[in-house]
């Protein structure tokens, strides 16, 4: 009995970890496809919409959800076969000890939710994901209280049913749904690719304007800049372009005005300006770009060393 007990323990924990983070990812999915859907210009994260914690949320589905219902599945079929009995204090203690840290992992979702609104939340935000959070909660703690509560454990229960397969369907559309407001994998090693050419764009951008500063003219080339051409030291692979392997194209188109040129895989102009884009994502609007070949257009600093806000206008 002392071995079954161990065992039953190991299910019921193991349900326990796997059910919060299924209840809590499937909470940032919901809160995600509202911040998505009801757009607010002034959100920021974590109140604006993000693919990150859409990502991380997407992952903690598919890996403890499956191991949560094959948990509640093995003690609901030990429950049947009277090897685990309604009254054993390992089901009724373990059962309770889910039903608080449940209750815990909850209120402190409630706290964030307020505390959303309370920071300036769109007031239909705070319905919807407050909405979202207490139907979670509710089927939560309605299941376990009655589990714990019911008299007869050795038959088939139909409302047992309902609880565990309509959990199953909720949890496998917010899944599903989740998936048409991700980018794919693909898209994201794209942007993560651009974004490696505009590092490298503000590294020649700054040693440009320490060039400049020293010499009151842009430099011929950006060889000029390698290995203490100025002030601002870099090396030719803080500048190299990683679709050619060369140093990056480099145009003067004034005294003081250039253009630095590459392939980009993305399009990046309407992520600042749109109110429906990721909030977690920083785009630099020195460096806005459409997808295919660009020439980014900037000015040096003025004399006394102080740089202005430099103007990025994207040509073909």
């Amino acid at each position: 009995m002392e071995k079954q007990n161990a065992k039953f323990a190991f299910f019921y924990l193991l349900s326990l970890v796997t059910l919060v983070f299924t209840a809590l990812a499937t909470g940032v999915i919901i809160f995600q496809i509202i911040n998505k859907i009801v757009a607010d210009e002034l959100s920021l994260a974590p109140g604006g919409f993000s693919q990150d914690a859409l990502r991380l949320a997407i992952s903690a589905i598919i890996i403890a959800a499956p191991i949560y219902f094959v948990m509640m599945w093995l003690i609901n079929k030990n429950l049947l076969t009277g090897r685990m009995e309604r009254e054993a204090g390992v089901r009724r203690w373990l059962t309770y000890f889910i039903l608080l840290v449940s209750a815990v992992v909850m209120i402190g979702w409630f706290i964030a939710t307020i505390g959303s609104f309370l920071n300036g939340e769109l007031t239909l935000k705070f319905i919807l994901k407050s909405l979202t959070s207490i139907l979670i909660s509710a089927l939560i703690f309605s299941f376990y209280l009655y589990d714990v509560r019911r008299e007869d454990v050795s038959k088939n229960n139909n409302l047992v049913r309902i609880y565990f397969y309509g959990s199953i369907a909720i949890v496998a559309i917010a899944l599903a749904a989740s998936f048409f407001f991700i980018d794919s994998p693909l898209v994201v090693r794209a942007q993560k690719f651009d974004q490696a050419i505009i590092n490298k764009f503000s590294q020649a951008d700054y040693a440009i304007n320490a060039y400049y500063g020293e010499n009151k003219k842009l430099p011929a080339d950006l060889n000029a800049l390698i290995n203490g051409g100025s002030t601002y030291y870099i090396l030719a692979s803080d500048i190299t372009d990683p679709t050619t392997g060369k140093i990056i194209e480099y145009k003067t188109t004034g005294k003081d005005s250039y253009e630095l040129c590459a392939t980009f895989k993305t399009a990046n102009k309407d992520q600042a300006s749109n109110k429906f884009a990721d909030k977690s994502v920083y785009v630099d609007t020195r460096w806005l770009h459409n997808s295919g070949y660009q020439c980014l257009k900037q000015r040096v600093a003025l004399l006394d060393n102080t740089k202005p806000a430099p103007i990025s206008v994207p040509v073909r």
